[in-house]
């Protein structure tokens, strides 16, 4: 399995545990919703996942192609730069020439649901929109594991609505994509789900 995670465990010192005995086999073409309780580890899974952290113990190998990629709750951009370029720019940094990177661009706004924003600055885009901008420059280079912490946390329901759209048109071949979320819908627009409580999360 191009992720595998075995007998996992966390907490930090002093305190509970806050998961342990995860076992996990995660698959290229799935995205993974993991849900819990506030407090309960997700976005702690996420960076153990990427390397960021060290668990308390269990082990987790990543045998995949490409970068790790990572959408966080809060979307920060470059405020004048337009839409595609947020998208094109990782693109053309994997190689790709820059009318080739556009092209791929727009395939990929289109996806989102940015298609008619590809040519707005990033300081004009309402929170939905700049999430959905995360999301499509984050998938843009095809990474190998794709982490999104959070995405529709400060977003009213609309906005998440888009937001969550825009997820479940973003399953790729060749990556795994995990979600943390304390959304109901989010979860359903990814195509497998982790529940924490299950591994012994915090109430």
């Amino acid at each position: 399995m191009p992720v595998t995670v075995r007998s996992l465990g966390h907490r930090f010192p002093g305190g509970p545990w806050l998961f342990r005995d995860v076992d996990l086999d995660l698959r290229p073409g799935h995205s993974y919703a993991v849900t819990g309780p506030s407090g309960c580890g997700k976005s702690t899974l996420l960076a153990i996942l990427a390397g960021w952290a060290k668990p308390a113990r269990g082990a987790v190998e990543v045998d995949v192609p490409g970068r790790v990629s990572w959408v966080f709750q809060h979307p920060h951009g470059a405020p004048r730069r337009t839409a595609r370029d947020h998208v094109s720019w990782p693109l053309i940094a994997s190689g790709l020439r820059p009318a080739d990177a556009d092209a791929r661009a727009q395939q990929l706004l289109n996806q989102v649901g940015l298609g008619a924003h590809a040519d707005r600055p990033f300081a004009v885009l309402s929170g939905g929109e700049a999430q959905r901008l995360m999301l499509a420059r984050g998938i843009a280079a095809r990474p190998g594991l794709f982490l999104v912490d959070e995405p529709t946390a400060q977003l009213d329901r609309s906005r998440a609505h888009e937001v969550n759209t825009a997820l479940s048109m973003l399953t790729e071949p060749a990556t795994v994509i995990v979600v943390a979320t304390h959304d109901e819908h989010t979860r359903q627009s990814c195509t497998d789900h982790i529940d924490l409580t299950a591994y012994g999360a915090a109430p």
